[in-house]
């Protein structure tokens, strides 16, 4: 083509023809011009496909992995509350006169009031290649952008109160760890220190009875069980709904 076109500008120049050759020269100058255009056309068109497929591989594995976490979540969420529920029957025990535990019962309570360390620890190796990388810029609704971002200040936000809820069943725990308390007690009374543990049953269990009638106790159970709702109520909870969010917004831009 550029042949043809150089040719034919040598003869209309010999022949004195330069209206013509002016025109010819703006033809060329067009198909320059538009297949400069359709190149960078083709090459934004392959590279919105290549975005459009890396996007669709990040929502895909988010999906996963905020589901993952859903599930995680869910089962803390469990855990946390049957153990502030024993530690409010333990509560109410305390003021009722009328009703009485035996050792067993008792130790049953203070089993499942705080036996289980709450920690959530959800799944975020997707997220962290997609903020480490700048994936985020790939997600095309800003909405889920925007929530991603904030995820992770979020869950920083229940690890803090984790921390809170651990250092006030802790202070629980601390009381049975002098002469009033009685750990073992508690240990055999759930099977977990003659079957688990491999020990020799004590013949002779001591009491925990006293402890608990302690006003020491009141409080620092009290205080425990303050923080587990709290906990569910002002994070876990609405850390769930974060979650159904992401969900939905993922849900969206899949389809």
């Amino acid at each position: 083509m550029k042949g043809v076109f150089s040719a034919f500008r040598r003869q209309k120049l010999s022949k004195g023809k330069f209206g013509s050759y002016g025109a010819y020269a703006f033809g060329e100058l067009l198909l320059i011009v538009l297949g400069i255009l359709i190149a960078l056309a083709i090459d934004n068109w392959n590279q919105d496909r290549q975005n459009r497929h890396l996007e669709h591989y990040y929502l895909t594995g988010l999906k996963e992995e905020f589901q993952q976490n859903k599930i995680r979540l869910g089962s803390l969420i469990e855990v946390n509350r049957a153990s502030y529920q024993s530690a409010g029957d333990l509560a109410d025990y305390l003021v009722s006169p009328q009703e009485s535990w035996d050792e067993h019962q008792l130790s049953q309570q203070l089993f499942h009031a705080l036996a289980y360390e709450i920690n959530y620890n959800p799944t975020q190796s997707m997220l962290q290649e997609v903020i480490n990388t700048g994936g985020l810029n790939q997600i095309t609704d800003q909405t889920l952008r925007k929530h991603l971002a904030g995820w992770e200040p979020f869950v920083q936000q229940v690890r803090w109160q984790e921390d809170a809820l651990r250092e006030e069943r802790q202070h629980v725990l601390n009381l049975f760890r002098g002469d009033s308390g009685s750990i073992r007690t508690v240990l055999e009374d759930n099977d977990l220190a003659t079957q688990e543990m491999g020990l020799v049953a004590n013949p002779d269990p001591a009491t925990n009875q006293q402890i608990i009638r302690s006003r020491s106790f009141e409080n620092r159970m009290l205080m425990y069980l303050l923080t587990a709702q709290r906990t569910e109520s002002e994070l876990y909870r609405p850390l769930m709904q974060e979650i159904d969010i992401i969900l939905e917004l993922i849900k969206r831009e899949l389809n």
